[in-house]
């Protein structure tokens, strides 16, 4: 009996020397069997990548689109509860709501002072956002 333990202990201990070898090799699986790695996140959306963005367009990119476009914070925590994601994708709701919102905060989202974002600016990209949605911003 322990012939044969010893026997399979021995088979066990040549089939991971083995796969060590072969490991320590360096040789990569062909091509075809190589798995690929998970998508990196997506890239950043500046106005290099809307040059013709304009008025409201422009100031959301510029001002509100690191939480609410695909990368941001605020992205992730409107698809949470259901609601169309990113924002520029969300229709029906009035440009108050979005100024109230923004400067009052809502949810996570802290409110915006006038220091960052006058009322003016803050209008123009309420206006762009309640004239939406805007598919063919979001790439």
């Amino acid at each position: 009996m322990s012939k044969k333990l010893i026997l399979a202990a021995g088979a066990v201990l040549l089939a991971g020397c083995a796969g060590v070898a072969v490991a320590q090799s360096g040789s990569a699986p062909p091509p075809d069997t190589a798995v690929a790695g998970p998508a990196g996140p997506p890239q950043p959306v500046t106005l290099a990548k809307r040059p013709n963005a304009t008025g409201g367009e422009a100031l959301f990119v510029e001002m509100c689109i690191m939480c609410h476009g695909a990368n941001g914070m605020g992205t992730s925590l409107l698809g949470r509860v259901g609601r169309p994601q990113p924002l520029e994708l969300r229709p029906g709701l009035p440009a108050a709501f979005y100024v109230s919102a923004a400067r009052n905060g809502i949810g996570n989202m802290p409110a915006i002072p006038r220091g960052e974002v006058s009322d003016e600016q803050l209008q123009a990209i309420a206006e762009y956002l309640a004239a939406g949605p805007h598919p063919e911003a979001v790439q």
